[in-house]
């Protein structure tokens, strides 16, 4: 048997499906082909306030109402969620892509500078929402786990603004729009 026929699993329409290695770089091209939810999470108040762009945001549970956001520990990002106690999830729609990338990092924007281009009000918490978000939820850190590269924050959603549209999808490198 060749070492090509011992690494296939099963072949689906003559296209052989092959077992990869379980290391970072495979994972990241399996995790592409998964579409995410795109939020733009922000924290902070005045000059002190930063955000990221993420697919990792998802709902813990919805009774008692808590989220759960995966942060980059080197990010600039989780020291500002830290310090403050609160994060805001903003769910964005097609409309607000180049918002998304600004909090991607694309462009080299930093800190307050990331905010630029949108219309921003306090929440509850003290968090920044985003007015025209297609939602957004008002949450103070219930509990933060360290693992590996990253910080798992729980969430305790205080507040919840539903706007309008659909909220935008992030799958294999490219935002794509969701429309019914």
């Amino acid at each position: 048997m060749n070492a090509h026929a011992e690494n296939t699993l099963f072949t689906t329409r003559d296209t052989p499906v092959i077992d990869h290695p379980a290391d970072a770089d495979h994972l990241k091209a399996a995790l592409r082909t998964l579409g995410g939810g795109v939020s733009i999470i922000t924290a902070g108040e005045g000059e002190a306030r930063t955000g990221a762009t993420v697919t990792s945001a998802t709902a813990l549970s919805v009774e008692p109402a808590r989220m759960l956001v995966s942060l980059n520990r080197s990010s600039s990002t989780w020291p500002v969620v830290e310090r403050f106690g609160h994060l805001g999830i903003n769910i964005v729609g097609a409309e607000h892509e180049a918002l998304a990338n600004q909090f991607a990092g694309r462009g080299g924007l930093r800190g307050a500078e990331r905010y630029r281009g949108g219309e921003w009000t306090t929440a509850v918490s003290g968090a920044p929402l985003l007015v025209d978000a297609v939602a957004a939820i008002d949450c103070v850190v219930e509990e933060a786990i360290e693992r590996h590269s990253h910080i798992i924050v729980i969430g305790k959603v205080l507040a919840i603004r539903i706007g309008n549209g659909h909220s935008l999808l992030y799958q294999d490198g490219r935002y794509h729009a969701v429309s019914r």
